[in-house]
């Protein structure tokens, strides 16, 4: 079982009105104005999946501030997956400075068959993940469901891309710290904060978190995978591409070549995605 834990889909009013979503969403034009970002629906996703091998895949949709754009991709979602219930598992998108609204789009999207929350950048939507007004909304609603949250981080050095924000591991850490109960995959290898576990008073706040490998072609050496088990183990590390930006097969291509145990690979190519979902699938 191949597993992908950090895709993209949308809706195909928004693909083919991109210059008009831009012009709406700063965000959203930052890392999708340019008319080469790509961007694809769930039928194109799956497409991807039987391409590359796949199984299932985690579908997430964007960050939108606007609540309404939220609500709008969350249907789409829930339409993703009712097409394809055996390959996707799908994740709700909304902005927490919404308030109420935020609260009953979870509530709707929970009913709706999906199965978490993600994924959520607190830079593009205007809240701080140590605020208990906003960030603690969702990890609340999270927690409650029994469901997980796919958060957003990213490095404070190397090159810039479309995309990388201020969520760097001492903001996510903060967040960690102050609602240690969510069940939490920090995307892109944590901005990095896997190799701080080194430190035993991160490794106590992050011992339960899980850290996808998405995009990591364009953010680190293969090496990354044996550092990386040698210090978190290979249990908390997820198999994510972020597809479209990458195509799975230069993902799975790089695992293959890394290096591992195959227990290992196993692992973090599905078995621990499973364990992380198994209680729902």
């Amino acid at each position: 079982m191949i597993i992908d834990v950090h895709t993209h889909i949308f809706p195909p009013d928004v693909i083919e009105r991109r210059e008009m979503f831009a012009k709406r969403d700063s965000s959203f034009d930052f890392i999708y104005g340019n008319p080469k970002a790509r961007m694809v629906t769930y039928g194109a996703l799956v497409e991807e999946m039987d391409e590359a091998g796949v199984d299932q895949s985690v579908v997430c949709g964007f960050p939108w501030r606007s609540i309404d754009m939220c609500r709008q991709h969350n249907t789409y979602m829930m339409e993703a997956v009712a097409a394809h219930p055996d390959r996707l598992i799908g994740l709700a998108t909304v902005n927490p400075v919404a308030g109420k609204a935020c609260d009953t789009e979870l509530e709707r999207s929970f009913q709706g068959g999906l199965k978490g929350v993600g994924e959520i950048s607190a830079d593009a939507q205007g809240f701080r993940l140590d605020d208990a007004g906003t960030a603690g909304r969702i990890a609340g609603a999270v927690e409650e469901a029994g469901l997980f949250l796919l958060l957003h981080a990213n490095e404070d050095v190397g090159h810039f891309y479309p995309g990388k924000t201020p969520t760097t591991p001492t903001v996510v850490y903060r967040f960690l710290e102050k609602f240690p109960e969510v069940t939490v995959v920090l995307a892109h290898w944590g901005g990095g904060l896997c190799f701080y576990e080194l430190m035993p008073e991160v490794a106590k706040v992050t011992s339960s978190v899980y850290y996808d490998t998405a995009a990591s072609p364009f953010l680190y050496k293969p090496g990354v995978y044996e550092v990386a088990v040698k210090i978190v183990g290979g249990g908390r590390i997820l198999f994510g591409t972020d597809y479209p930006l990458l195509r799975m097969r230069r993902h799975l291509d790089e695992i293959e070549s890394a290096g591992l145990p195959a227990d290992v690979k196993e692992g973090i190519l599905g078995r621990n995605a499973q364990a992380l979902l198994g209680h729902q699938f």
